[in-house]
């Protein structure tokens, strides 16, 4: 139970000194907390290799310790100066199609290289020493994965990643038997025979990219806790990354499982422009506001992620520079998207950024300041927002009833054999949450192997690629499908067939996959989309498709789903599970959500409309709060 408090993003780097301590009173001022420095500043520290240049961070430290403001410092390996590059000048990603990501950006490394990921320790080790007594907490790098830099072709990837296969599979037999290497003549005979599963002529084995992609995830994790190594070290601090949104290239529990506190960048629209498979009837409609559910999974997300603790570090609080469109937000927007994020559970929201820069890539991303210092729209807002959550006291949470199975590895195994243009695991997870958001429901989104998925009423595993005996042992009831259980870890087609789950008798026997516009009218409510699989079955059919073939069946605690469906059938059938486990809902008029605390309801409006719900009028982007 704690307080939640706001922030901002600084760079005292960018401005003259004269103005760091107005800044700081005016920080104070708006009722900020927590101020995060530091991540994008290593050439400013380290000009030249072995130069430390320290008196400027030590004077904003102090600055900002005075005024009594946490400081959130960021270990600055997210921008490498150009002479690291120039004594690594291999340590550059390259991307699938053989481009080397360059210099004169950010993120230009590849996770691979060893000489590189020493260097980040040497410089979190410099900093670490010097302020691990002084900052409250730390933050490694910077979004990792953003800007498709996680995946890297590179030799040091190679190398890396054929020690990691003699690490597994011992022998190159095994390999070769696991990746079923017979077909295509694609035997090795050394582990020096293994490529990377790029520039092929057509696709490459899947089991060979599923490996590579695991790979590379291990990478990820191995170079953020050589940070975290370090830094535990010489302090007690909370560790925190900043994840993304729609970020699925390398698995985020794992990372989160080395750190105290899991944090991501919410940028609503931003997002919708940008990752949203929304149509654009509906991304004009919330083009000022963001998807009504898409802010709200990522919450849910990473709270798991932090172990329940999880904050947002950095909020859009205006137009964005990044996107295909940039609108602004509409009025109370920016308190809106805080107050969701506290109604979840965030114990920090940080705005991005506190000044809006007169230079360089980002200069028309909107901050809380204008060039010339004058307070942007979001200011006002902010005030507001503090003023309210001094008055509100502390929020408890509590745990859902229904719980979201969302796995890295399935997003790989679907990105990786589709079977269909537009079959996309993300989209099945974020559909099927939006649907239960409509219906006013609170959800937990979990990995598969959570010890805790036995406490949950329902839990939701669409299109999970290899099941566990966790998931399978659980007394709540299950939904299962399409797609579920269908692959070995190895990537093969498992015999006996799929699912193959104690107590659903059921067996795909063919699977088919429809173009967009051959979708099939189900009997009771809604379509078939995508996907579906012809069955045997004995278990109860509780929907078909008009030519009679059984899609929904249920058997014991298990609901199999042997299609997609469209949002019109998840309702349907999402309302009768509710029901059927006593769990109350309420269809929730257009743009409107809500979720439930131990002591507060609290209930917004994405709608560009008023809206009403319960006898609550809620204005275009207002937030109300119930006290229990």
């Amino acid at each position: 139970m704690l307080k939640p408090k706001l922030g901002t993003c600084y760079y005292p780097e960018h401005w003259s000194r004269d103005i760091w301590k107005s800044d700081v009173i005016r920080m104070v001022e708006l009722g900020l907390s927590w101020v995060r420095i530091g991540e994008f500043s290593w050439s400013k520290i380290e000009p030249k290799e072995g130069e430390l240049d320290w008196e400027w961070l030590d004077c904003i430290v102090e600055l900002l310790r005075s005024h009594k403001l946490d400081i959130i410092m960021g270990t600055p390996t997210a921008t490498p100066p150009k002479w690291v590059l120039d004594k690594y000048p291999d340590m550059l990603a390259i991307d699938e199609l053989g481009n080397v990501r360059g210099f004169g950006s950010r993120r230009h490394y590849c996770f691979s290289h060893l000489g590189y990921r020493k260097e980040a320790e040497r410089i979190t080790r410099e900093m670490v020493s010097r302020y691990g007594l002084k900052v409250q907490a730390w933050q490694v790098d910077n979004e990792y994965g953003c800007h498709d830099t996680t995946l890297s072709y590179s030799q040091a990837a190679l190398e890396g990643f054929r020690d990691w296969l003699s690490q597994k599979y011992q022998s190159p037999s095994a390999l070769n038997k696991a990746w079923g290497n017979i077909f295509w003549s694609m035997e090795i005979n050394e582990f020096s025979d293994i490529e990377l599963p790029n520039l092929t002529v057509t696709e490459p084995n899947p089991a060979h990219v599923m490996d590579f992609r695991r790979y590379t995830s291990d990478q990820v994790v191995k170079f953020n806790n050589s940070q975290v190594t370090v830094l535990r070290k010489f302090s007690k601090a909370p560790l925190i990354h900043n994840y993304m949104g729609r970020i699925t290239a390398f698995d985020h529990y794992e990372v989160g499982d080395d750190l105290d506190i899991a944090s991501w960048d919410s940028y609503p629209l931003g997002f919708l422009e940008m990752v949203s498979d929304a149509d654009e009837k509906f991304k004009a409609k919330y083009a000022h506001q963001g998807d009504p559910d898409f802010q709200s999974f990522h919450h849910d997300l990473y709270r798991t992620v932090g172990s329940g603790r999880w904050w947002v570090m950095e909020q859009q609080p205006g137009p964005v520079n990044w996107a295909a469109y940039n609108p602004a937000p509409l009025a109370g927007m920016v308190r809106l998207w805080s107050w969701e994020a506290i109604a979840h559970g965030a114990e920090v929201v940080c705005y991005f950024r506190w000044r809006q820069a007169p230079f360089a890539q980002e200069q028309m991303h909107a901050g809380l300041l204008r060039v010339d210092n004058v307070p942007a729209p979001a200011w006002n807002e902010i005030s507001k927002l503090n003023s309210e959550i001094n008055s509100l006291g502390i929020i408890e949470q509590k745990d859902a009833h229904i719980a979201l199975i969302f796995d890295y590895q399935s997003q790989w195994a679907w990105e990786i054999q589709p079977q269909a243009a537009d079959f996309d695991y993300f989209r099945e997870i974020f559909d099927t949450y939006s649907c239960l958001k409509k219906l006013g429901v609170d959800v937990d989104v979990c990995s598969s192997n959570d010890p805790k998925l036995n406490k949950y009423k329902i839990i939701f595993a669409p299109s999970l690629f290899s099941t566990n005996e966790i998931l399978e042992n659980c007394s709540g009831h299950l939904v299962l499908g399409p797609r579920f259980n269908s692959k070995t870890t190895e990537f093969k087609i498992p015999n006996p067939l799929p699912p193959n789950v104690m107590g659903l008798d059921v067996i795909v026997e063919r699977v088919e996959t429809l173009r967009p516009n051959m979708s099939r009218p189900l009997k009771g409510a809604g379509s078939v989309i995508r996907w579906i699989e012809d069955i045997s079955h004995n278990a109860t059919v509780l929907d078909e498709t008009k030519d009679g073939a059984p899609i929904i069946l249920q058997q014991n605690n298990k609901t199999y789903l042997a299609a997609c469906l469209d949002l019109t059938a998840k309702n349907k059938l999402f309302k009768k599970l509710l029901k059927d486990q006593g769990i109350n809902y309420v269809e929730m008029p257009e743009g409107v959500r809500q979720r439930s605390t131990k002591n507060h309801k609290f209930i917004w409006n994405y709608s560009n409309k008023e809206q009403n719900i319960d006898g609550i009028t809620l204005a275009p982007a207002e937030v109300k709060i119930i006290s229990i």
